[in-house]
């Protein structure tokens, strides 16, 4: 099964989100990345907002250098990451970023 290594700074790090989601919790480790800062965006789409909580999500949009997002990343199969994709609505965007302790991640951004 092949890994892939997902950051999470919002509403998939919430159990109830992984377990209708993933069907398990997930195991992760903090790090943060570099370059970003972290903004809100409103969600309309009932089933994320009803799973999560809230309407109101964090997204993450560039910055400079010296910005950075703490979080979370969590090794998951190709399978999950495909699942996760369904799960963000259509303002967030998926990317590969460094991760500050090394290596890569991907992480969901803002689309616009």
């Amino acid at each position: 099964m092949s890994q892939e290594l997902l950051f999470s700074y919002g509403t998939l790090r919430q159990r109830e989100v992984q377990l209708a989601t993933f069907g398990r919790e997930l195991d992760g480790r903090p790090d943060a990345i570099i370059g970003y800062e972290l903004q809100h965006v409103t969600i309309t789409d009932p089933a994320v907002v009803a799973l999560s909580g809230s309407d109101r999500h964090p997204i993450l949009t560039p910055s400079g250098p010296d910005a950075q997002v703490a979080g979370t990343v969590f090794a998951i199969s190709t399978e999950e990451l495909a699942a996760a994709d369904d799960y963000e609505v259509d303002a967030y965007r998926r990317i590969s970023v460094p991760l500050r302790s090394g290596g890569r991640a991907w992480v969901y951004v803002f689309a616009g």
